[in-house]
């Protein structure tokens, strides 16, 4: 059994009913998701789907719109809702985690500076081992107050920044599932 779990965070359609949305980026995230998943799979590794939930909007579930992007089609162990920022603290997941003895995640998903990161801050400070697989998360274009433009690559360089050797550890997918092989190995 493994003792890992990985999150996938907010792979929804309802990204694409806002403004932001952009499919630029969207292939090379698909193609490291789609790896990431059916890897874990292979190492019975839990998968966690993470929607998030509004009261009104394209997040609302009356929109229809809180469903995985299309791409997707795993069958997730559990699928849990959240209406903050992180996975963990009104979920019911936090629980769900540790009666399955699960100390490590692995975070995948969208937005990579904001539900991605905010999840591992918190899963780290709540005492989980965590890695942050950026390529396999995917964000878009934001503007500073003063007008500034960070791109994608731009935002995924600080969330790396920010979370390396203090909330996680950053890893590519080949890296990520040569670690769970590794630790099953250990574990053996």
């Amino acid at each position: 059994m493994s003792h890992s779990a990985l999150l996938i965070i907010d792979v929804q359609q309802s990204f694409q009913h806002r403004p932001f949305w952009q499919e630029d980026q969207l292939p090379a995230f698909e193609q490291a998701l789609t790896r990431l998943i059916a890897g874990c799979q292979q190492q019975g590794v839990a998968l966690v789907d993470v929607f998030h939930v509004s009261p009104e909007g394209p997040f609302s579930l009356a929109s229809g719109y809180v469903q995985h992007l299309p791409f997707l089609n795993h069958q997730a162990d559990i699928t849990v809702h959240k209406r903050v920022h992180n996975a963990l603290t009104e979920s019911g997941l936090d629980n769900w985690l540790r009666d399955r003895q699960i100390d490590h995640l692995i975070i995948s998903g969208i937005r990579t500076e904001q539900c991605c990161e905010t999840t591992t801050r918190v899963a780290s400070d709540l005492g989980y081992k965590v890695t942050f697989v950026t390529e396999a998360t995917l964000t878009f274009p934001m503007h500073h107050p003063d007008g500034g433009l960070f791109t994608p690559d731009q935002l995924k360089r600080h969330t790396e920044t920010v979370l390396v050797d203090r909330f996680a550890t950053i890893a590519s997918v080949d890296e990520a599932l040569a670690q769970i092989a590794q630790q099953a190995q250990i574990n053996k």
